[in-house]
C-alpha cells in the first residue's frame, strides 16, 4: 500500500473511533489518591508483603522444617543495616493466570533477593567489605527461576562485574520454572554465562541448604567455594525432570545427598546448618578481603614434638597446621576428596594464605590423581586473587602403578605443574619431612626455586625417589648376592642409612637444593619475613 492510499484510508475512518481530548475529559475518571499518609501506608503494606512478617504462613512452614527464611539468612550474613535491595517489588510473571494480590504474597520478589551489602566491616574498610548478595527463596514456588527472577539475577551479576565485588549466593531451589505465562521462556538466558564469567574475576561463594536442582545446581557448581549443610541434596536434575526423561522415579532425597557430593569434591565445606554455613561464608570471604590486625597463636615450641622421632611413623598433620596458624584461622576445603593433599585457608600474623599440605595418614603422603586435581584447582583459585600460598611438604612422590593410571594420573598430576607454572602469587614452601621425586617438585609449584623461600625442618629428607625404593633399585645386584635374609636386611639398612645421610635436610641445603634449614619454632617468623610486610 502506497502512502497516498494509506493516508486516505486513515481519513476515511469513522470520527467516533478517533480518541479526542474533549471526549476523555467528559468521561468519569477515578479519583487519584493525593492523601500522602494513605500513599505511604499503601507503600508500607506493599513492602510488608515481601517481608517475613507479611508472609507468616509460608515462613512458619519453613521454620517447621528446621530451616531459616531467606531474609533471616540475609540478615545474618550482612552487616547491620548495610543491605541495599534491588527489585524487591517484583512478582512472578503470571499475571495472566493469577490475581495480583496472590502474586504479591506468594511470589514475593519473584523468589530471589538481590542487592549490595557490606560483610565483615568490623574487620576491613568499607570498600574491602562490600559484596553482592543473592539469596534464592525456596518459599516462593520452590525457589524456581522465573522471568523476573533471572532479570534480577542478571542485574546483580552485572553489578558484581562492573564494581569488581565478591558474590555470596544462597542457591537453594528447583531450577527452571515452566509456569510463567506472561512471557514465552526460551533457552536464551544470560544468567549462566554471566555467572560463569565472574570465575577468576571476583570471589564467588555459594551456600546451599535443602534441595538444589537443575539450574540452581549449575549456579552452585560454578562457584569458587561451595558450602552445604548436612541437609543438602544437590543434583543437575530434580525428580520431575529425571522421571520425565524416562530415568526412573526418585525421591528428592535420593539425588545428590551430602555424602555423595563431599566424596566427589562437589562440596568444599560441610556445615551443620544455615547459621553455621553463614558463619563459614563470612570467614571464607574474609581471606579474600585482606589482613586482620588482631591475632593470636599457639606456643610454637609445641610444633617439633608433634613430629614423630621415627621417620617411619605417621602423624596428625592437621595438629601441625592448627598450631602453626593463627588461632581458629584454619578452614579446610574438600576434606573427603583427594585426601592425600589438604587444601584450605590459614592466617599467619593476620595475613591470609592458601594452604596445600600432604597428609601422611593417607597413602603415606603420596599424591594420587584426585589429590593432584584438587591441588591444581586450588592453586588456580589462589592465583586468581593473588592470595599467597603456603606449602607444607611431606611426600614420597606421586602415586604410581597400573591402578593409578586407570584414574587418569598422567593428565591430572601434570595439571599441578601447569597450575604451578602460572603462579603469580608468592609461595613459601616448608618441608616437614619427605621431599621426594616429582610429587615434591609439584608441591613447590614445579621447582624448588619457584617459591620465594623454601626451607626445611631438620627432619627433612630429599631424593629423586623414596629411600627404600632407591636402595632396592640402585643396589639390586648387591642385595641379591647376599646369601641369607638376615645378612640382606643388615646390608639394606646400612645402604638406607648411607642414602639418608646424603639426602637429609642439612646436606640438601649445602647443595642449595633448598634455601635453608630452620628451627620449627621459627616457621611463622620466616614465612612473614619471606613474604614481606606489604604482601
Amino acid at each position: 500500500m502506497d502512502n497516498k492510499t494509506n493516508n486516505n484510508s486513515y481519513k476515511n475512518r469513522p470520527q467516533e473511533a478517533l480518541p479526542t481530548v474533549s471526549k476523555i475529559k467528559n468521561q468519569a475518571q477515578p479519583a487519584i489518591n493525593t492523601n500522602k499518609d494513605e500513599v505511604i501506608a499503601q507503600f508500607d503494606e506493599r513492602i510488608k508483603s515481601t517481608l517475613d512478617e507479611g508472609r507468616k504462613e509460608l515462613i512458619d512452614k519453613r521454620h517447621k522444617r528446621g530451616y531459616r527464611s531467606a531474609r533471616e539468612n540475609l540478615i545474618d550474613l550482612c552487616d547491620k543495616d548495610s543491605f541495599l535491595e534491588y527489585g524487591q517489588l517484583a512478582v512472578a510473571a503470571q499475571r495472566r493466570r493469577r490475581d495480583i494480590e496472590d502474586l504479591k504474597v506468594n511470589t514475593a520478589a519473584d523468589g530471589i533477593i538481590t542487592g549490595l551489602a557490606t560483610i565483615n566491616a568490623q574487620l576491613f574498610d568499607e570498600q574491602a567489605s562490600r559484596a553482592v548478595v543473592i539469596v534464592n527463596d525456596y518459599t516462593v514456588l520452590a525457589g524456581t527461576q522465573g522471568v523476573f527472577h533471572h532479570k534480577k539475577l542478571d542485574r546483580a551479576l552485572e553489578l558484581a562485574a562492573e564494581l569488581k565485588l565478591p558474590v555470596v549466593m544462597y542457591a537453594e531451589g528447583g531450577g527452571g520454572r515452566p509456569g510463567d505465562t506472561d512471557y514465552e521462556l526460551s533457552l536464551n538466558l544470560g544468567s549462566f554465562a554471566a555467572w560463569a564469567e565472574l570465575r577468576g574475576q571476583v570471589p564467588m561463594i555459594a551456600i546451599n541448604n535443602g534441595y538444589c536442582f537443575a539450574g540452581n545446581a549449575a549456579l552452585f557448581g560454578c562457584a569458587d567455594i561451595t558450602i552445604a549443610t548436612k541437609n543438602s541434596w544437590i543434583g543437575m536434575a530434580g525428580p520431575a525432570m529425571i522421571e520425565g526423561g524416562g530415568m526412573g522415579n526418585f525421591k528428592p532425597t535420593d539425588i545428590g545427598p551430602i555424602e555423595t557430593q563431599t566424596k566427589n569434591g562437589v562440596i568444599d565445606i560441610v556445615a551443620e546448618d544455615e547459621a553455621d554455613a553463614t558463619r563459614i561464608a563470612r570467614q571464607v570471604l574474609s581471606y579474600f578481603q585482606g589482613s586482620t590486625e588482631s591475632w593470636s597463636c599457639a606456643d610454637q615450641r609445641k610444633l617439633w614434638p608433634l613430629l614423630p622421632a621415627d621417620r617411619r611413623f605417621v602423624y596428625k598433620v592437621r595438629d601441625i597446621i592448627t598450631t602453626l596458624a593463627d588461632t581458629d584461622s584454619f578452614i579446610e576445603l574438600r576434606r573427603d576428596y583427594g585426601c592425600g593433599i589438604i587444601t584450605g585457608f590459614v592466617r599467619i600474623e593476620g595475613k591470609p594464605f592458601g594452604l596445600i599440605c600432604n597428609d601422611c595418614q593417607f597413602l603415606g603422603g603420596a599424591i594420587d590423581a584426585e589429590a593432584a586435581l584438587k591441588a591444581a584447582r586450588f592453586l588456580e583459585l589462589c592465583n586468581n586473587f593473588n592470595l599467597p600460598l603456603l606449602s607444607l611438604c611431606d611426600t614420597p612422590g606421586f602415586m604410581v602403578g597400573p591402578e593409578s593410571e586407570t584414574e587418569g594420573a598422567v593428565r591430572k598430576m601434570s595439571d599441578m605443574f601447569v597450575a604451578g607454572s602460572r603462579l603469580k602469587s608468592p609461595m613459601v614452601a616448608i618441608f616437614l619431612r619427605k621431599g621426594y621425586g616429582l610429587g615434591a617438585i609439584a608441591m613447590t609449584g614445579g621447582s624448588f626455586s619457584r617459591p620465594i623461600y623454601s626451607a626445611s625442618w631438620p627432619s627433612g629428607e630429599f631424593g629423586a625417589m623414596g629411600l627404600e625404593g632407591a636402595v632396592h633399585l640402585g643396589f639390586k645386584k648387591e642385595l641379591e648376592a647376599v646369601k641369607t635374609e638376615e645378612e640382606r636386611e643388615v646390608l639394606f639398612n646400612k645402604l638406607l642409612n648411607a642414602m639418608y645421610e646424603r639426602g637429609k635436610a642439612t646436606e640438601a641445603a649445602s647443595y642449595l637444593e633448598i634455601d635453608a634449614v630452620i628451627n620449627p619454632e621459627d616457621t611463622r617468623k620466616v614465612i612473614i619475613q619471606a613474604l614481606g610486610k606489604n604482601n
